[in-house]
């Protein structure tokens, strides 16, 4: 019964992983107080998550946008899953992170709390998605042997595939992202110019 509980909520956050920044992006939206720097610097860490995500999309394609059951035709070990287990989720905190950079908003508090939340979301999903893919995939072991959850190697895993990356295809799948990123950090920098410019 405790075992069933446990992959409830874990699946509860997987299906709705999309919808959980809402409620600090509102947070954020109100305390809002960009500045230069913030907005100069958050918005670098926000691009790097961005681009780690695209990475990692043009090779695990469109099927990390899922919000049914946990599942995947293909253990990804190419690309940044060659370096780390969950490039997706690094990128997604260091996204969310750049954004609370760039509001500027209850600092250090706000980024601090997002963080922390995160982490333990996307731990909660990992262990659920770990569990169907060492059910799955032969290669599990040698692949989570060698590769690390969220701290990257600094060298490729050996045993990596040869997938290669569909750019084109990865950028298609990450519109929503790209879309929300850029009008989150123009809203942004309409903020700052109101109450510093205008």
């Amino acid at each position: 019964m405790e075992q069933a509980t446990e992959r409830n909520w874990k699946e509860y956050l997987f299906t709705y992983r999309s919808y959980t920044p809402i409620p600090f992006l509102i947070v954020m939206v109100i305390f809002s107080a960009p500045t230069v720097e913030s907005l100069v610097i958050g918005l670098v860490l926000a691009l790097a998550g961005e681009l780690i995500r695209l990475w990692g999309v043009s090779y695990a394609g469109s099927e990390t946008r899922t919000t049914g059951a946990v599942g995947g035709t293909h253990l990804i070990t190419s690309g940044p899953y060659a370096y780390v287990r969950n490039p997706l989720y690094i990128g997604n905190i260091l996204m969310y992170f750049g954004i609370g950079v760039m509001a500027n908003a209850l600092m250090p508090y706000l980024p601090l709390v997002a963080l922390v939340y995160f982490a333990f979301q996307y731990s909660s999903i990992v262990r659920l998605e770990e569990t169907y893919l060492s059910s799955t995939f032969s290669n599990w072991q040698e692949y989570a042997s060698n590769v690390r959850r969220f701290v990257p190697r600094l060298s490729r895993f050996n045993g990596g595939g040869t997938l290669k990356p569909n750019l084109g295809h990865g950028l298609r799948s990450e519109r929503s992202s790209l879309l929300a990123l850029s009008s989150i950090s123009v809203f942004l920098v309409l903020i700052f110019i109101y109450r510093n410019i205008a």
